[in-house]
């Protein structure tokens, strides 16, 4: 069985998604219930979340180009 995916930086974004682990609250309350097969959705859902998160961020914040 899939463990905790929570990394202790617990904050809730307008939309109820933690900024730590990327699960949104109903998801959170519902993990310690949740079968095996209901934890890999989850884990795999707040997967896209954070990358999704991160490629918004790369892409407001691009890398400053130390060549010039």
């Amino acid at each position: 069985m899939a463990n905790s995916p929570c990394v202790r930086n617990c904050c809730l974004n307008q939309h109820d998604c933690c900024l730590g682990c990327g699960r949104h609250l109903d998801e959170i309350i519902e993990w310690h219930q949740a079968d095996g097969g209901r934890r890999e959705q989850i884990l795999q859902r707040a997967a896209e979340r954070l990358a999704d998160k991160n490629n918004e961020l790369s892409l407001k914040h691009p890398a400053a180009d130390l060549s010039e």
